[in-house]
């Protein structure tokens, strides 16, 4: 399998996560030596303790995304390998931040971190259970899930625009979505959800069997490779 991606942008983020994550424990301490030393300053420690926190929000998103090793981008890569050279893996490098193209067709790969109980209810992604300190994780460590629903919708249209800059819209094959989730400490239960769920483990068998069953023209997978390449 080949790989691309975009170190430049990842490096990029992971630098802006380190700084991000500094400012935030100085922007919190300047907040708390506020509030300690100048009671009658209350209004602006609090503007800095509500800051801080974003800018912690931020530098953990950014840090657990493009800084911590090993990165969302190469635990794919690593539960891909040994696929056929036919595939391609896009990181960061095309309108959806990973890409598989090959035999298999197009797949926009959405990886998710989040360890406990995960459940698709009712069309919507949720995590339950867990105790006090999973329950802090998912507010306070960007353990939430979000809404995968429009992240995907998000980088199958924005894919789809890009591509039909470059080809006519009978060529461009059907976009596919993925949902992957690379921590082995979860539990999945996505019955009924419109695109396909898995582990990591299981993610390069899944992709041959899909290869196995509905083979992409060898035609359309060069022009395909052409474009985003």
């Amino acid at each position: 399998m080949k790989i691309i991606k975009n170190e430049t942008l990842i490096k990029r983020n992971a630098k802006i996560g380190q700084w991000t994550s500094l400012g935030a424990l100085l922007v919190l301490g300047g907040g708390m030596y506020l509030s300690f030393t100048q009671p009658e300053l209350f209004t602006y420690s609090l503007v800095a303790l509500l800051l801080g926190f974003t800018l912690t929000q931020v530098g953990m998103y950014m840090g657990n995304k493009f800084g911590r090793s090993p990165r969302p981008d190469e635990k794919l890569d690593a539960g891909l390998k040994g696929l056929q050279n036919d595939f391609v893996m896009y990181h960061y490098t095309t309108p959806a931040s990973h890409l598989l193209v090959g035999p298999a067709g197009v797949w926009v790969v959405m990886p998710y971190h989040q360890r406990g109980q995960v459940e698709f209810k009712k069309n919507r992604w949720r995590m339950r259970g867990g105790g006090f300190l999973q329950n802090y994780m998912r507010i306070f460590g960007q353990e939430g899930l979000g809404r995968p629903d429009l992240e995907i919708e998000n980088e199958i249209r924005t894919l789809k625009k890009h591509l039909l800059k470059h080809m006519d819209e009978s060529e461009i094959p059907e976009i596919h979505a993925l949902m992957v989730f690379t921590n082995d400490d979860v539990v999945v239960d996505a019955e009924g959800s419109p695109v396909s769920v898995m582990k990591l483990k299981q993610l390069k068998d899944f992709v041959r069997q899909k290869a196995k069953e509905k083979k992409l023209p060898a035609e359309t997978l060069s022009r395909l490779k052409t474009v985003l390449e």
